[in-house]
């Protein structure tokens, strides 16, 4: 997957941002605190511009979210979005959105109520930033394919990753997953029964699939690659 080009600037409004933890390993066991209501707390790993993460928060406002990028330039195109949408919400003209670009010094301020935050940092740090049992949920959404072999191991679904996400993962937690590479389904299929998980549901079709589809709420990518014609991948599992 291509990844946006560096955006000069974006460091620093990510930096400055409410809606990003700077050093999120102080919050490790006390996540709840940082959010105005402590709820059951989801993450999603790659969340790229963050559409569904925030899609997702606003379908379920009793649950709080944390989105997780590696890429400066792909995560202040995530806070620029939740700027808009904090825009848009307070009533302000959304012609005005266009000038929230990264060398605005005044931006929007972040709802008292937000049930969402980002964080930059690797998939690898989970154990880091998160305690034992706190997270209630995973989404991992069109995660880089790592087509080689050799590079197995960096694949969100490897077993490598498995076993962080068992760390942090609360009795009942889940994993979603989907993709359009039928390759890496299958892999990710066979990691987790490798892996002892349980799987509880899978689908090599979602929006064909009239149980698993229901009330799906798409991603950016999901959107373009099932307007191409791809079949949407979906697995839902637990340790």
């Amino acid at each position: 997957m291509s990844r946006l080009r560096n955006i000069p600037g974006s460091a620093e409004v990510i930096q400055a941002s409410e809606y990003c933890i700077q050093d999120p390993e102080r919050c490790r066991g006390r996540w709840q605190e940082i959010f105005q209501k402590k709820q059951p707390l989801f993450i999603e790993i790659g969340m790229g511009k963050g559409h569904f993460l925030m899609d997702m928060a606003e379908a379920f406002p009793e649950r709080n979210y944390i989105g997780i990028e590696r890429y400066d330039s792909v995560l202040f195109r995530a806070v620029q979005k939740a700027e808009v949408r904090a825009m848009i919400r307070s009533g302000s003209d959304p012609d005005k959105v266009h000038v929230l670009s990264a060398g605005v010094q005044e931006r929007p301020e972040m709802p008292a109520d937000c049930n969402f935050r980002f964080l930059r940092m690797d998939a690898q740090q989970l154990p880091q930033v998160f305690a034992e049992h706190e997270v209630d949920g995973i989404y991992l959404n069109f995660s880089d394919p790592w087509p080689k072999e050799r590079h197995a191991g960096r694949r969100l679904t490897s077993a490598n990753f498995l076993k962080l996400y068992e760390k942090i993962m609360a009795e009942g937690a889940k994993l979603e997953f989907k993709t359009d590479n039928r390759p890496l389904f299958e892999f990710s299929l066979e990691e987790i029964k490798n892996q002892g998980w349980e799987l509880l549901q899978y689908t090599f079709d979602l929006h064909h699939d009239t149980s698993m589809n229901q009330g799906n709420i798409m991603t950016e990518y999901e959107k373009k690659f099932s307007a191409r014609g791809n079949r949407i991948c979906k697995l839902i599992a637990r340790p």
